[in-house]
């Protein structure tokens, strides 16, 4: 009886570290949309390079990385890493990665923050058949209504809200895609590949992978738009601080996968979107939230229930499960078993 207390009283103790880090994650998130939003968007940063300033965000990463790792030595690279492993996850990553922060910001040169936040409804049901392909997770009915609703609640919510940009609406979309693969490449990564790497190593090996596979398009796309300006308009520490805030963000995002599930993280990722629209409407003047907003938040919120609701009662079963098999008396098999098999 002692040790299943123990148990139990350190599975909440999990747990409360996993809400800790999704909570984490909501608000770095959040706090960072808005920041790249005004860096990209304003006229007193003037940086309307979505492809540098996502350069700059993954070369920060990995300087830093390296600072931290081998220079300081304050946290150790974790061995395992074999030429076969990166090959097949780590440069998926970091070229899915590269290609959700490109579109992603550049999405904000043309749609509302709320808009951008709104196309992203539809990412839980691409994670959740994402994962059901490659083995992460259960093909079901239950969840994928579950799935459905969270993303038609949020549609709703968008419907006749704000003008569309179609150009926008693509890189977005793009962007959604890009995010679904990078995080079920991550979960690969993180939970299949037998070895346990942690968030600050996993970066350590993905940020100058997404660096060069974003080295590439800017050298083509973005840098002959800066040299034309004859002086490059760059605030370092505006956008050292950005880095910075994309760094922590980052970092949470690995630690709440390496806790929970792609899965989770995107219905997390709903929350924050939620978070993020309520915002908008206290600080854009052309974000007004009307009663359809808030039918469509209320099935969204319904649908993150029901899911919370599933996961719970399949956590129960499967410990139920575990404490009966453990309980079972250790008999060793009889001679007639023994020639049965």
């Amino acid at each position: 009886m002692s040790d299943r207390n123990t148990r139990n009283k350190s599975i909440v103790g999990e747990q409360y570290v996993t809400y800790a880090y999704i909570l984490l994650y909501i608000a770095l998130s959040s706090g960072q949309i808005f920041f790249n939003k005004w860096v990209l968007s304003s006229k007193e940063i003037n940086f309307p390079y979505p492809l540098g300033l996502t350069l700059l965000h993954m070369i920060f990463s990995s300087v830093l990385c390296f600072v931290l790792t081998r220079v300081f030595k304050i946290i150790k690279v974790e061995e395992g890493m074999t030429l076969d492993i990166y090959i097949t996850s780590v440069i998926p990553i970091g070229a899915m990665f590269a290609l959700t922060l490109w579109l992603g910001n550049t999405a904000y040169l043309y749609i509302s923050v709320a808009f951008a936040q709104m196309l992203k409804a539809i990412m839980p049901v691409a994670v959740f058949i994402l994962g059901v392909a490659v083995g992460l997770e259960m093909m079901c009915c239950r969840m994928l209504l579950i799935m459905s609703l969270i993303s038609c609640g949020v549609l709703v919510a968008s419907y006749g809200e704000i003008d569309i940009n179609w150009v926008g609406v693509v890189y977005q979309m793009g962007g959604v895609v890009g995010e679904a693969l990078r995080l079920i490449f991550m979960e690969i990564f993180v939970k299949r590949k037998g070895i346990k790497l942690n968030p600050l190593t996993v970066m350590y090996y993905v940020s100058p992978c997404s660096a060069i596979c974003l080295l590439i398009p800017w050298i083509f796309l973005e840098k002959p738009k800066m040299d034309a300006q004859e002086t490059w308009s760059f605030q370092p520490l505006i956008l050292t601080l950005n880095s910075l805030c994309t760094f922590a963000l980052n970092l949470s995002v690995f630690l709440v996968i390496s806790h929970t599930s792609a899965l989770t993280i995107r219905v997390a990722g709903v929350v924050k979107d939620w978070v993020v629209v309520l915002l908008s409407a206290l600080i854009f003047a052309d974000t007004k939230l009307t009663f359809i907003n808030l039918i469509g938040y209320a099935i969204a919120i319904a649908g993150v229930a029901a899911y919370n609701n599933h996961k719970t009662l399949k956590a129960s079963s499967q410990a139920s499960l575990d404490d009966s098999s453990q309980s079972l008396p250790l008999v060793p098999p009889s001679n007639q078993t023994r020639r049965a098999w």
